[in-house]
């Protein structure tokens, strides 16, 4: 006969994550808690358990708020129960749904130093990648976000090749990348705008050198024509600017039409 603390684990572990589809059984690798006789619960596993079923109750309806008081009870006041270490992963998951992304990617941080060899750490460093994803704006302001984005999703890649993260992590480094590509150009743009053409033929040399398959290339190679042939453009620049927001991401697959039927794009 299975433990109430037990039972309380085996439906926590029934409900799939909202998002990208290859999250949804991120929690499969969770283990099941013998309350150690095999009958009765510990009072203090029981009450963690209890507040974990709980958490997961208010975290599966996406009342992310609630979910995140009972994961930090567990954590407070149960800190070496079993629980805990679930409590910890979900807390970081709260606070990235809730779109605290550098809250959720101190605790996804935090949880890798803590566990370095737990099997969910590749669902822990795709997620570090997300909070910095997730932090991109625009193209006109701070970049650091697609820069760390990169960092985080190559880091993930190299680590773990061939985890269920690998082909969501590989296009959202070109997405970044291609956002990066074109505040290059972006740059480039306002200093023709500015009329430092100058700089402007810099820019566009540099980025047609390093990333000559982006999409941006082809319109940056038209603008570097005109201003090496001493005829920039004087009006109608807006046409001349970039798409100011991330790309949409691609995907890439033996087989592209079963993939994105089955882990679908957003």
């Amino acid at each position: 006969m299975r433990s109430i603390a037990q039972l309380l684990f085996l439906l926590m572990l029934l409900p799939a994550l909202s998002g990208c589809s290859s999250m949804k059984d991120t929690f499969s690798f969770l283990p099941f808690v013998d309350a150690g006789d095999g009958e009765t619960a510990l009072p203090d596993q029981q009450a963690a358990a209890n507040l974990l079923a709980e958490g997961m109750e208010y975290y599966n309806v996406g009342d992310y708020y609630e979910a995140l008081q009972a994961f930090n009870q567990i954590l407070d006041q149960y800190p070496f129960s079993p629980q805990a270490v679930i409590a910890e992963l979900r807390a970081a998951d709260c606070h990235f749904y809730r779109g605290e992304y550098l809250e959720a990617k101190t605790l996804y941080q935090e949880f890798e130093e803590r566990h370095p060899t737990h099997t969910a750490i590749p669902y822990v460093m795709f997620q570090i990648g997300m909070c910095d994803f997730k932090r991109v704006d625009r193209i006109d302001r701070d970049i650091t976000g697609a820069q760390d984005a990169i960092r985080d999703f190559s880091k993930l890649l190299r680590s773990y090749p061939n985890s269920p993260y690998t082909e969501e992590a590989r296009a959202h480094i070109a997405a970044a990348k291609e956002f990066l590509v074109n505040h290059e150009y972006f740059v480039a743009v306002f200093y023709v705008r500015t009329e430092k053409y100058d700089q402007a033929i810099h820019r566009l040399k540099y980025l047609l050198r390093m990333y000559p398959e982006s999409a941006i290339a082809p319109k940056a190679k038209a603008l570097l024509t005109r201003l090496e042939a001493g005829d920039p453009p004087k009006w109608g620049l807006r046409r001349w600017l970039p798409d100011l927001k991330m790309p949409e991401l691609k995907f890439w697959g033996d087989d592209d039409d079963k993939r994105a039927a089955g882990q679908g794009q957003k």
